[in-house]
């Protein structure tokens, strides 16, 4: 393979030997060399091929350390109810009655991002999404992608009457007449698709029954959308047999469009303990990573485990999916069977379950545990003086603080909700906090990430905990070498160290000449992986 070399650019090696640089080469799909212009053209000799960057940053290719990939591809060909596209309950039910004239009657219609916190009528209904239509099962997502609302059609098809016993972990909403109101919350989702896998009350159940050959083309019409947002890597945070699967098929036929770290789902333990296997496991493409569990629900969905209740009303008094001694039990078993764990946690409470166990793994697995909290979204100062005793890696999704702060600190209050995700107080203790979408739940943009980690403001723009911003370096870091180590893959990617694997995005502009609110603009002018530029912006 011919050598490349990327000149005149504003390089960000992401290596403290050499951090800046003004021309990148590489070769047979590995970083040759990073410097000036001169010896980096001289290492790659006669014959490379040469791309101006014309002044703009080049960084290692993005790492995105939580985010549902497959789950993702399957978003970007579902109705979208994203806020501010979807307001109100009255465009939800016109998008999904769009949906329902272009759709066979008796066919699904999934829809995603559903946001009810700032709809003026509150949640949407059953009676409401029948509107819309009643000949069609409809399933819409909530932005948490921890609860759904359906119509009457859905609960018929799966047989659901008001007389439904609620699942551990999850409930169906009634009214006050005891009626089903068609909202449905964490693992109670388990009973409305027709899923592919049964995980139990291991975790919100989204794993639905499609045809693989569907799921594949989806996943590789969602290459575009990632390529071109510079990212090259991704942990997808809830693997069940169903995503494997598909990663599997996908990586044999050389359409998997970035590489592919699995965390499987805690439901899968004894199976995988059975048979010996345990991650770190498979090649550089596709690999077994991290084991993932839950400990409580989402903060917008009211699930999320707080030691005092909270909404507008104190409402909220959240819940979990294990009793705290069957998650610790559950992770230490874990850890015994050689995982890496991920241990999904919102609220203060549900942190204190989380770090005992935690504790047990690391008692198993030593100084090298590297345990990752995901979403991280209220821990105490005390927690975070213990996850840096313990290691624990926050996984970070900003993108929430701007998306729903301002939902946030009405129904949490000025003290917790200015203290959610606190990542500089991380950073400062000691810690390497990451950076990481969530996609579906939100962007999978990672500059848009970064820009929310720097600029800590809402969507309407208010301050939401401004003095746990980071700088932007700090947050470059947090999305390439720092996600990299949380992925057990320092030593291959998220630098531009010669002899790594060659992952380079090329962004479309010099970032240091950007405010906060300008970084969120910023996508891939390039994208490389293995050497290869596998994206150009037309």
């Amino acid at each position: 393979m011919s050598s490349i070399v990327v000149t005149n650019a504003k390089v960000r090696t992401m290596d403290p030997a050499r951090p800046v640089a003004e021309a990148l080469a590489v070769r047979d799909g590995r970083v040759l060399a990073a410097g000036r212009a001169e010896e980096v053209l001289a290492a790659a000799g006669p014959g490379a091929e040469v791309i101006d960057a014309a002044g703009r940053t080049v960084l290692p290719g993005f790492i995105d350390p939580h985010n549902h990939l497959l789950s993702t591809a399957e978003s970007l060909v579902s109705v979208d109810a994203r806020y501010p596209r979807v307001g109100s309950v009255a465009d939800l039910v016109a998008a999904i009655a769009a949906e329902a004239a272009i759709t066979p009657a008796g066919q699904w219609i999934r829809a995603f991002g559903m946001d009810d916190a700032k709809y003026p009528e509150s949640r949407p209904t059953m009676r409401q999404i029948d509107e819309a239509t009643t000949e069609h099962p409809v399933i819409i997502y909530h932005v948490s992608g921890h609860q759904a609302v359906v119509n009457s059609a859905a609960l018929a098809w799966r047989g659901i009457t008001a007389d439904v016993a609620d699942p551990a972990g999850g409930a169906f909403l009634r009214d006050e007449g005891g009626r089903l109101t068609g909202m449905v919350l964490d693992s109670a989702m388990e009973l409305l698709l027709p899923l592919a896998v049964d995980i139990g009350c291991h975790g919100p159940n989204f794993h639905t029954d499609l045809p693989a050959e569907q799921l594949l083309s989806w996943l590789t019409s969602a290459g575009e959308a990632y390529l071109s947002a510079g990212v090259t890597t991704v942990c997808d945070p809830q693997v069940s047999r169903r995503e494997l699967k598909i990663y599997r098929a996908a990586r044999a036929a050389g359409t998997l469009p970035v590489r592919t770290i699995c965390m499987p789902l805690s439901h899968m333990l004894d199976d995988l303990t059975e048979i010996g296997l345990a991650g770190p496991f498979g090649d550089d493409w596709l690999r077994l990573g991290a084991m993932k569990f839950y400990a409580d629900g989402t903060l917008l969905g009211g699930t999320a485990l707080f030691s005092e209740p909270y909404g507008e009303h104190g409402q909220f008094t959240g819940s979990t999916y294990h009793s705290p001694e069957e998650l610790t039990a559950l992770v230490r078993r874990a850890a015994q069977a050689g995982w890496q764990v991920g241990i999904h946690t919102q609220g203060d409470l549900a942190m204190s379950y989380a770090l005992d166990a935690i504790r047990a793994a690391v008692a198993v697995t030593g100084d090298d545990s590297r345990p990752r909290i995901e979403h991280c979204g209220h821990p105490t100062e005390a927690q975070v003086r213990d996850f840096a005793a313990l290691g624990v890696i926050p996984v970070n999704q900003p993108n929430f603080l701007f998306d729903s702060g301002t939902d946030f600190v009405r129904r949490l209050g000025e003290k917790r909700g200015h203290r959610l995700q606190p990542m500089r107080e991380e950073i400062d203790a000691g810690l390497r906090p990451v950076l990481s979408s969530d996609a579906f739940v939100s962007s999978l943009r990672p500059m848009e990430t970064v820009a929310n980690a720097v600029r800590r403001r809402t969507r309407e723009g208010g301050p939401i905990g401004a003095e746990q911003a980071v700088t932007l370096d700090e947050a470059l870091r947090a999305h390439t070498i720092d996600a990299a180590y949380a992925v057990r893959m320092e030593d291959r990617i998220g630098s531009l160290t010669p002899g790594k694997l060659a992952d380079v995005v090329v962004l479309d502009h010099d970032v240091d000449t950007l405010d906060a609110d300008g970084l969120a603009g910023v996508d891939a002018w390039l994208t490389m992986i293995d050497g290869r530029v596998v994206y150009r912006a037309g």
